[in-house]
């Protein structure tokens, strides 16, 4: 491994929700608040004035003088016309990508966001224009998390203060939905769902989340989570993938640097981030699962498994649990294991021995977001075997590498009734990279929406794709090439999940929130 992936990162400078995704550290309650910029100068008073709460990466409770777990976070992210109303130099505005500058409702074609999940849907927040009314759109959002109720409300209290401080600077913007028709709430909340009364980890669809975070290099946890987050080797060991896949101005995978605006200290341990809430249509994801299952070979649990690449109940991978069979083998294990090692069997795992996509399907949703080196394959000497082809690149991801995103974010809402549609629950997902174009819009345009790069032909992606019912989609589940069992064909998905709105953001570090709160951001 060379110094530069060993080398660590400045964690005092970087946001304290690059690295740390704040549910598993805890705080199972979130707030989202949006603010628009009215006057720049009073703008970059309340910046200065929030900067004493913003969250750093900083390892909590470590070291002789060690730094204590808060009660809230807070962090800090702005969209393009936020960083202009916050009168940074036009030259730094101009180097910023043209995807980041355009937003996400721009960007709604490649993206998919049709028919129901069309802009005019959107919470009423997203479906201000930026054209007729500039004091509507988002400029900020300040993103709270806490270890209770009672610390969220009281960071919460604090924040709508300085907004008062400001004294018309900066202005909270309303028009989030909630339950029962209401379109002008003051926030969007997020929160960790109940399972038997208990905190889970899971989604409103049932699935256990938040597994496979990518792991990069120069991060403080421990070295093993490497294995299945990292980048998979020619020799069969994992490494961490290049810092600059996730933080501008450190080195990518194509041992550069990703582009970025000036000055390098605006851009340095910053990063964007796609922020989108997705309602999950509960009921037509219930009832096309009954219905499937009613000719589907295996249990209603494998063929719910299929749909994601992992069982819902505990994340178990189908690529070394493919069957009900060898699940309870699994639970088995697992139940016995330890933290590391349970850590382990969730995650150290590749498609080597399923390029066939017999076990994990090749439309179901973890194989599509990192297909994990099964990308790079040729036709083998065996009549339709796969095998990865080796020479074109210095690792077998190399393509996929390029791809990888971290993921935020909540659960929203309640499903109240699993009988309808209705209601607003769902997912406020917030993705990170250094480039949205190659990253998130790749992986959303050409992995979910499409299916050729995994021979699919234009099959999407089971759960996120853009299900149409004039034109109904269908996804194959691969049967073992050397089996008896035929393939098995879903057909009519419905569209299972929707967008409800979202933007694109720049995450600062900390030193670049100094620099545009003092307004010396100076590109020259």
């Amino acid at each position: 491994m060379t110094k530069l992936q060993t080398a660590s990162l400045d964690l005092f400078d970087i946001q304290g929700d690059i690295v740390r995704p704040y549910g598993r550290f805890g705080f199972p309650f979130a707030r989202y608040v949006f603010f628009n910029i009215r006057e720049g100068t009073r703008g970059r008073a309340f910046l200065t004035a929030i900067l004493a709460k913003v969250t750093s990466a900083a390892t909590w409770g470590i070291g002789p003088d060690p730094i204590p777990k808060p009660l809230a976070t807070t962090n800090l992210a702005f969209t393009y016309q936020g960083l202009k109303n916050l009168e940074l130099p036009r030259a730094t505005l101009a180097g910023f990508p043209e995807e980041f500058a355009m937003g996400m409702k721009a960007r709604k074609d490649i993206l998919g966001d049709d028919g129901p999940s069309s802009p005019e849907y959107w919470d009423p927040i997203w479906r201000k224009s930026r054209d007729k009314n500039r004091d509507l759109d988002v400029h900020v959002l300040v993103s709270i998390n806490g270890q209770s109720m009672a610390a969220l409300e009281e960071r919460y209290q604090w924040l709508l203060e300085a907004v008062a401080a400001s004294d018309g600077g900066v202005v909270q913007l309303s028009g989030h939905r909630g339950h029962d028709g209401a379109e002008n709430l003051p926030y969007q909340e997020g929160h960790a769902l109940l399972e038997d009364g208990q905190l889970c980890t899971k989604e409103h669809f049932g699935y256990t989340d938040g597994i496979g975070d990518p792991y990069f290099a120069g991060l403080a946890d421990a070295s093993e989570r490497v294995r299945g987050r990292g980048k998979q080797m020619d020799d069969g060991t994992w490494a961490p993938l290049a810092t600059g896949e996730f933080l501008l101005g450190h080195i990518d995978e194509a041992h550069e640097y990703p582009a970025a605006p000036v000055p390098f200290l605006l851009s340095r341990n910053g990063t964007f981030m796609v922020y989108r809430k997705l309602h999950e249509n509960v009921a037509s994801f219930d009832g096309f699962l009954e219905r499937e299952s009613r000719n589907f070979s295996g249990s209603k649990a494998l063929l719910k498994a299929k749909f994601v690449g992992r069982w819902a109940d505990n994340g178990a991978p189908l690529t070394t649990a493919p069957d009900d069979k060898s699940k309870a083998e699994w639970d088995a294990r697992f139940a016995q294991a330890s933290d590391v090692e349970k850590d382990r069997m969730l995650s150290d795992f590749t498609y080597d021995d399923d390029m066939s996509g017999a076990k994990c399907p090749f439309s179901s949703h973890m194989r599509r977001i990192n297909p994990r080196a099964s990308l790079e394959f040729t036709q083998g000497d065996k009549p339709g075997a796969m095998v990865r082809s080796r020479g074109a690149f210095d690792t077998p991801g190399a393509l996929v590498n390029r791809r990888r995103i971290i993921r935020r974010g909540m659960p929203y809402g309640e499903a109240k009734d699993r009988t309808s549609d209705r209601g607003n629950h769902g997912i406020v997902i917030m993705m990170l990279n250094a480039d949205i174009g190659r990253q998130f819009e790749f992986v959303q345009q050409q992995w979910i929406n499409y299916g050729n790069d995994f021979k699919a032909s234009n099959d999407k992606e089971i759960l996120l794709g853009n299900h149409d019912k004039e034109y109904p989609s269908r996804a194959v589940l691969p049967a073992d090439p050397d089996g008896e069992r035929a393939p098995y064909f879903l057909r009519n998905i419905p569209r299972l999940v929707e967008t409800r709105g979202g933007d694109y953001f720049f995450i600062p570090s900390m030193t670049a929130l100094r620099l545009i709160a003092k307004g010396l951001v100076d590109p020259t």
